[in-house]
């Protein structure tokens, strides 16, 4: 029996990772694996929040302190956050807090939307089950709900949970397991995920007619996809990244709006140092 913890809002999406129920807090096996869970998790946490600022080198010593777990899980920890990207190793040893300029960020959207082009083309072309397609249709019908009436924040984190709904949906329509976990890895770059900027258009003023044009470019890729037509598919993926984009410059204009985005002080313009 598995339990899935989530921590949402991350620059990566929404993280998953399952546990065992009947291990965790049960016995050594248990123990180990909710203070791996927890030392993950929570040095996530510290620097997407702010607690470990950019360039800054993580004690190894006070994240044991702060979060309550042993050493081991939280090399284990800095090792995958290597992985996603959050921090890097530093010469003199242990690992420091990265930065991201604005390029960085706006290539990784871009490729993104190449991968997503590609699995809404593939999509079209091989053709997607009914059950699959009503998925999507349903997922639609959500976000024209949320989207009806005054825009408020409980209207708008569903917005974003359904918008990331979409996006798996997509990966999995495919066809191809192997674009699939490319689209899971690019995602799993910092900043790079559907829902990573959304929370941006939260204080802007066009908000509405943003979250409209994305969800009209969302109802197309289905049409286009149920009609077999994989170059139209594939460009409107394209275009559908491209409002991250300009999300992302909105952002690094706005105080206000960088303040939205989890692990914003982490972003710098280009041509900055960290």
């Amino acid at each position: 029996m598995k339990r899935r913890l989530v921590q949402r809002g991350s620059p990566h999406g929404d993280i998953l990772m399952d546990t065992d129920n009947h291990n965790v807090g049960d016995g050594k096996a248990g123990t180990s694996t909710s203070q791996a869970v927890r030392a993950l998790l929570g040095l996530r946490e510290l620097i997407l929040g702010g607690e470990l600022p950019p360039g800054a080198r993580i004690s190894e010593v006070w994240v044991s302190e702060r979060l309550g777990v042993s050493r081991t899980p939280i090399r284990a920890a800095l090792i995958r956050l290597q992985e996603e990207g959050l921090v890097e190793p530093i010469p003199s040893g242990g690992f420091a807090v990265r930065s991201f300029d604005e390029n960085e960020i706006s290539d990784a959207i871009e490729l993104r939307g190449t991968m997503e082009g590609l699995a809404a083309r593939l999509a079209a072309e091989r053709g997607v089950s009914t059950s699959l397609l009503h998925a999507m249709r349903d997922v639609i019908a959500q976000i024209d709900t949320a989207l009806t009436g005054e825009l408020t924040a409980v209207k708008f984190s569903q917005y974003v949970d359904l918008n990331a709904r979409f996006h798996q949906l997509l990966a999995e329509a495919c066809g191809s397991g192997l674009v699939a976990r490319q689209i899971d890895k690019v995602t799993s770059l910092p900043f790079a995920s559907a829902s990573a900027f959304v929370m941006v258009q939260s204080i802007d003023e066009s908000a509405r007619e943003m979250l409209l044009l994305a969800q009209s470019q969302h109802c197309a890729v289905v049409e286009a996809i149920e009609q077999r037509e994989g170059a139209r598919a594939e460009a409107l993926m394209r275009e559908h990244s491209r409002i991250a984009n300009r999300n992302l410059k909105f952002a690094l204009q706005n105080q206000q709006a960088m303040s939205q985005v989890l692990g914003g002080s982490l972003i710098r313009r280009a041509g900055r140092t960290a």
